[in-house]
């Protein structure tokens, strides 16, 4: 049995992992720019796809099928992003005989489409936000529905996701140029420009239900996890359970999630998301037809793993869990580290990685694909790891976290660690009082520039100690990590403690 992974970073490195421990052969596919990445040093074959252009390689499904051919894998995994959800790309894999990890393609299509997705919560007594369930025609609805509606309202690309093809209308006035930015911004990241309304709720939570059925009639829900802290309607920070979910409510969640799935003709993992408004009631928002970035934080406090269950649902296996045994143990955060600048507004911060330094310890986790002296491209998704931190409960679950952000150190790219190391010093935070726009209202307050600023100012100095220390090591004949050498990591540890008083953020 072979699998080829159609992606790649570190949701391909997280499959080839999985397929490994299971016996699994694997197959990776990789750009001109990919080539010496860590998912393609980790598979047992590997394939040239084409250029740096995603269209032209990761979105081009003949070359994934003649990777697949030429490698003689049986199974395509999508990941998530690029094509995991286009219903049309898992017809081709199935067309050509080999096993497609996910779901039905009828499913990614009906799911896809928010409009069609909302009829079901519909049909299926799953309660919804006020909105329309039919793409606007024209400027002329959307008045309409503010007329009897009010406002604010919330426009959506019918085929949007990832923040994409969202506008919130707070004034009359700006009714048409939101419908029209929101047309445009649908048409080019998603090749289709419709787009329909609903209120926005305020204040609320995004709380999202993992699932899981079968092919033979079973399905679970794994606990919910919440996404709340938001850039720009993209997540940032994701934490397993919700805290302000209770076990009533999980279930209620649950069960609204499971008649999603099974009115939808669901089977393999994916994840039902909603709103929490401040009252405890809740929304269907729409469902994700593929493995989550977040989904770690499950893993973690489930003690599941996702990717072994949806290859193995995928080649028509009964589930494995029963709802009853499936109890939150613990509390995970999840942090998404990317490429970016936090303090030049999010601009993206492509080139190679000097120096690489990760955290460690009880309950650390890192889902990375990129190693030290990787060159992070500017062509795809700027994020290069997940940090992911369990404990006993959240307060040692933040605990955790900050411990960590203060090793974790990359350097050669500006990352949105300072981001991280920022927001774990405010109070709401660690109380968990936070919503949807709570991230964005925090930078704008420019408090997170003020705790940024408090950071040790030494850092760069002390990094460039660090980075001495290393090639040192290295010409001395050491292991590439100064870990690995009990002498050298004492005296590497001591030199930068004598220097700068404590461990470099």
């Amino acid at each position: 049995m072979k699998l080829l992974v159609a992606n790649r970073g570190e949701i391909a490195v997280r499959i080839i992992r999985g397929c490994h421990e299971m016996g699994i052969g694997t197959v990776a596919v990789y750009s001109e720019v990919d080539r010496r990445s860590p998912h393609v040093l980790m598979a047992h074959q590997a394939f040239p796809i084409g250029p740096a252009s995603a269209a032209q390689s990761y979105l081009d499904v003949d070359r994934l099928l003649a990777a697949a051919a030429a490698s003689g894998a049986n199974l395509v995994h999508p990941g998530y992003g690029f094509l995991a959800e286009n219903a049309e790309f898992a017809e081709r894999v199935e067309t050509a005989g080999l096993t497609w990890v996910g779901p039905p393609p009828a499913a990614i299509r009906l799911m896809g489409s928010k409009t069609e997705s909302r009829k079901l919560a519909v049909a299926t007594g799953v309660p919804l936000i006020p909105g329309l369930v039919e793409p606007l025609e024209n400027v002329a609805e959307l008045e309409a529905f503010v007329d009897e509606h009010g406002l604010p309202v919330l426009l959506k690309a019918v085929a949007g996701g990832g923040g994409k093809g969202m506008r919130v209308v707070r004034e009359r006035g700006e009714l048409a140029a939101a419908f029209d930015r929101a047309r445009s911004e649908g048409g080019a990241y998603f090749g289709d420009d419709r787009v329909y309304v609903e209120l926005l709720v305020e204040h609320a939570r995004h709380i999202e239900v993992q699932v899981a059925a079968d092919r033979h009639g079973n399905a679970v829900y794994v606990g919910e996890r919440e996404c709340s802290i938001q850039r720009r309607h993209q997540k940032v920070v994701e934490e397993c359970p919700s805290p302000v979910v209770g076990p009533e409510l999980r279930e209620r969640l649950g069960e609204a999630a499971l008649a999603i799935v099974r009115g939808s003709g669901y089977h393999s993992v994916g994840t039902v998301e909603f709103l929490v408004d401040p009252g405890g009631s809740f929304y269907f928002l729409e469902m994700n037809t593929r493995l989550q970035v977040e989904h770690p934080v499950t893993e973690q406090v489930y003690g599941v793993d996702l990717v072994r269950e949806q290859i193995n649902l995928a080649l028509g296996e009964t589930l494995s869990w029963r709802q009853q045994n499936l109890e939150p143990r613990g509390h995970a955060i999840e942090c998404r580290v990317y490429a970016e600048d936090p303090l030049r507004n999010f601009a993206p911060s492509p080139g190679r990685i000097n120096l690489l330094v990760r955290p460690g310890g009880p309950g650390i986790r890192i889902d990375s694909g990129v190693v030290q002296g990787s060159v992070v491209p500017l062509d795809y998704d700027p994020m290069v790891a997940k940090l992911v931190v369990h404990a006993a409960d959240r307060r040692a679950a933040v605990a955790r976290l900050r411990r960590a952000l203060e090793e974790y150190q990359i350097r050669g790219i500006a990352t949105t660690l300072t981001l991280f190391r920022a927001l774990v010093e405010v109070d709401s935070f660690i109380s968990a009082d936070f919503h949807t726009a709570y991230l964005d209202e925090l930078l704008q307050s420019r408090q997170l520039e003020e705790l940024h600023a408090q950071q040790d100012p030494e850092a760069e100095a002390a990094a460039t100690v660090t980075a001495a220390c290393l090639a040192t090591l290295e010409a001395a004949g050491f292991a590439d990590d100064p870990w690995d050498h009990a002498a050298a990591s004492n005296w590497w540890s001591e030199g930068v403690r004598q220097q700068h008083g404590r461990f470099p953020r």
